[in-house]
């Protein structure tokens, strides 16, 4: 099938992580009408104002990236933030794609919606098999709402609004807070700033055991637009009615520990690391199966080294990262 590469796209929440990149591979791959809107222009959280958006603008297709995201320790100090936020920004963009007539859209979900003991690799089939990890319960909750919306209006109103759950997500755009942030782009910060100051010591949250997986933020954003450009036809062949989200990540994991030496060979810090055991570890292994993905055809193309090098790159250009 042939992709329009004019029509109305809209891409909800563009100044995010994953958010920007969608935009990046849009126009890369040549479409020439992306819509977006700043949080000042539209409040994704204000129901009457998304109606008035979709009731006003004319989309076709939908990516919705808006969402309230952060690490351990945000989602640990604003748990009742993220479940609320969230259901309330996908509830007020999917309900008001579909009163305005968009057939396509995109929810991008979380590995973390998987169970905290799921078998490993996890499978699509682990959703809802066990209790989620409590550290991010409230947001994997509002997640899997997400992925049940979806899937809901598809079996009533026919529809082909898709969900996409992409492992542990990195790259340009992140936010690098040094509390607030993921685990990559702390230890980033982190590093950097132990460089800067000479310091000898870098302490990391946790043991260091737990086993993480990795996904560049621009192989995510292409197999997001892979995946919505997906005929309805091959579409349907890989997925159920009622298990239709899709893993995105690289199939490949690694230690906290292993990741820390990497950073801190990629910042050029020579100094020792250290681990505060008492601190939380969360899930000792998160690796999703991606064979669901890898058989409609997308592999993630960027290795972790050369993605955490790029991503460093990006930080020292950022001025606000540094001040921060």
């Amino acid at each position: 099938m042939t992709q329009k590469k004019d029509m109305p796209v809209f891409v909800a929440g563009h100044r995010g992580l994953v958010g920007s990149a969608i935009v990046r591979q849009l126009k890369e791959a040549c479409y020439s009408n992306i819509i977006t809107r700043t949080r000042q222009e539209l409040d994704l959280l204000d129901q009457k104002a998304v109606n008035d958006f979709f009731g006003s603008q004319p989309v076709e297709e939908v990516y919705l990236a808006a969402a309230k995201v952060g690490g351990i320790h945000a989602n640990n100090t604003f748990p009742a933030e993220f479940i609320l936020q969230n259901l309330v920004i996908e509830t007020n963009i999917i309900s008001a794609a579909q009163k305005a007539g968009v057939k396509k859209l995109l929810f991008l979900g979380s590995s973390c919606i998987y169970p905290k003991f799921a078998p490993q690799p996890m499978k699509e089939e682990a959703l809802l098999s066990g209790t989620l990890e409590p550290t991010n319960e409230p947001y994997a909750i509002a997640k899997i709402a997400g992925i049940k919306l979806c899937e809901s209006f598809n079996r009533q109103y026919g529809t082909s609004y898709r969900s996409i759950m992409p492992t542990n997500l990195y790259g340009p755009g992140d936010n690098f807070h040094p509390e607030n942030s993921h685990v990559i782009p702390a230890l980033l910060h982190r590093f950097h700033t132990a460089k800067m100051n000479g310091d000898k010591t870098v302490t990391v949250w946790g043991s260091g055991k737990p086993m993480r997986e990795f996904l560049h933020v621009d192989d995510m954003a292409s197999a997001s637009v892979f995946v919505m450009e997906l005929d309805e036809k091959t579409y349907s062949e890989h997925t159920l009615p009622m298990l239709s989200h899709i893993n995105v990540g690289t199939g490949i994991d690694c230690s906290i520990r292993e990741l820390a030496e990497t950073i801190a060979n990629v910042v050029g810090f020579a100094g020792r690391i250290e681990f505060d055991t008492t601190k939380p570890d969360g899930t000792l292994r998160k690796l999703l199966d991606v064979s669901r993905i890898d058989a409609m055809g997308w592999k993630a193309k960027i290795p972790l080294y050369e993605g955490l090098h790029s991503t460093y790159q990006w930080f020292l250009a950022s001025e606000s990262n540094l001040r921060s």
